[in-house]
């Protein structure tokens, strides 16, 4: 006999509405959803609180801060994915792209040194079932690498991979337009001299001009013949999002001003912002703030990019009557889009027939508190 869970008497958040019902749960789908008040002893009663569709996540760096958790620190990768995985669904994400970068403004760093281990780590424990959440893989293409093309080839050749970004992170470009900014954030990161850094700083500007367009084309390329979705990353120009339309992206990362916010949704682009930002009440990069973006009701993609729990409080923000989204609407930010966007069609709504990834949300204090999530019908956290 097939399992059946329901779940009744729950604030239900559909794609459109919110509607006070009940949701049938059989053989790891969603079978039946009705506006009912249907309380059994073997139901699940949810006592009013909210029911959301799973969390999807379409750029996380979390893993970084599990496999260096402080600075001289090389974490094993098995155990830091397991971490990483856990505090994932914990924060009611069912489905998460991990965001792997593929070059760095150093040769020397962890992000390129770790890269093939943890992309095959990641690899192996998805084909094994050891996650909780379901995990893929984003790859983030830094355009000034010298070593982009030999290091994406062999990655993208793996299953996980669902979406490619470009990225570029050259003085005075994108993230950091003021090329001071840049100076005090990479000195601060990598410990080094006000002189150390005005060299390095040279030399990335001279690698960064001469390269960036050629791998940008590369990657673009790679995203067309392999049918893989393609993001930009940190737009702040009207140049910048009509160089992305062109590689033909689909998603804007983090616009970091508001000209370019209104450009992506101008030429159609997904715009995504970051909910630490929503949380924090702006950026930390002082680049434009994700609340002035939703204010002008452009923003279609959220993600918590380092801070996985922020993604839900997040949507809770931009419901709030001072942004003026509906509350199906601040959902659909964080489910119906983001899976859209990269092919998760199976998930990402509240509807029949659909994967029954589901997120139990009780609000205290205005704070939304998670009481339960649930992957293909199962009990995760």
């Amino acid at each position: 006999m097939a399992k059946e869970t329901v779940f009744s008497n729950g604030q239900i958040v559909l794609l459109d509405q919110v509607m006070h019902g009940n949701v049938v749960v059989r053989d790891k789908l969603i079978r039946e959803v009705d506006d009912g008040h249907t309380v059994t002893k073997t139901s699940i009663d949810l006592e009013g609180d909210y029911l959301l569709p799973g969390l999807i996540e379409l750029h996380t760096d979390n893993l970084e801060k599990h496999l260096s958790p402080r600075p001289g620190v090389r974490w094993p990768t098995n155990e830091a994915l397991l971490a990483h995985d856990s505090q994932i669904i914990s924060a009611g994400i069912t489905s998460a792209l991990d965001a792997l970068a593929v070059g760095d403004i150093r040769d020397d760093s962890a992000r390129v040194q770790d890269l093939d281990e943890v992309a095959t780590a990641l690899d192996a424990a998805h084909r094994l079932n050891l996650f909780h959440a379901d995990h893929y893989i984003h790859l983030r293409c830094e355009v000034s690498c010298n070593k982009l093309a030999e290091m994406l080839s062999p990655l993208v050749k793996k299953n996980m991979v669902r979406l490619l970004s470009v990225m570029d992170h050259t003085p005075g470009q994108r993230q950091f337009l003021d090329p001071e900014k840049y100076k005090i954030y990479y000195a601060h990161k990598w410990g080094m001299s006000r002189s150390e850094i005005e060299v390095f700083i040279e030399q990335q500007a001279l690698q960064g001009n001469h390269l960036s367009a050629q791998n940008r084309e590369f990657v673009s390329s790679y995203c067309r013949s392999h049918q893989i979705p393609l993001a930009s990353h940190d737009d702040g120009t009207l140049k910048h999002v009509e160089e992305a339309v062109e590689l033909g992206a689909k998603i804007a990362e983090f616009p970091t001003t508001m000209d370019a916010a209104r450009a992506a949704h101008k030429f159609g682009l997904e715009v995504m912002v970051g909910t630490p930002n929503l949380v924090c009440g702006g950026s930390h990069s002082g680049n434009v703030s994700a609340t002035e973006i939703a204010n002008e009701q452009l923003v279609t993609i959220l993600s918590s990019d380092y801070a996985p729990i922020s993604l839900l409080h997040g949507i809770f923000l931009l419901a709030r009557p001072n942004v003026g989204l509906s509350l199906a609407r601040a959902v659909a930010c964080a489910t119906a889009a983001p899976a859209h966007a990269v092919g998760l069609n199976d998930r990402g709504k509240i509807a029949p027939e659909l994967v029954a990834d589901l997120v139990r949300v009780h609000i205290l204090n205005n704070l939304p508190v998670i009481k339960g999530v649930w992957r293909n019908g199962e009990r995760t956290a």
